[in-house]
């Protein structure tokens, strides 16, 4: 089922994408008074149908995302979890001992004092 909502929300990206970037962007304040009238759709321009996919798709990205957050979001696993472990101490554990590394010497060459 996980496997089927991710499909239909990633198509669903795919097209919402391209759904978009069709969409004529607008030349400014001349377009409010009527302006821009040129366009290959009209003086409307591509507002009816695509503006309803972009919007459907839109809707499907929406529903597809909170489905999958339902699907996978509240599975309860018998593992302990770091913050569990941070709230209650006594499930704390102490690492073991670390040996003791072997300390480094020199030896002492007698040329201290130099003379010059």
């Amino acid at each position: 089922m996980e496997t089927l909502v991710i499909v239909i929300h990633v198509l669903a990206c795919i097209f919402l994408i391209g759904a978009v970037m069709l969409q004529s962007g607008h030349e400014g304040m001349g377009v409010i008074f009527g302006g821009g009238s040129s366009t290959m759709f009209g003086s409307t321009g591509a507002g009816g149908i695509l503006v309803k996919v972009t919007a459907g798709l839109a809707t499907v990205f929406l529903l597809t995302s909170l489905g999958y957050n339902i699907l996978t979001g509240n599975k309860v696993t018998d593992q302990e979890s770091i913050m569990l472990q941070q709230a209650n101490p006594a499930a704390q554990t102490t690492a073991p001992a670390e040996p003791a590394k072997p300390g480094i010497t020199f030896k002492d060459t007698g040329d201290d004092a130099k003379s010059e």
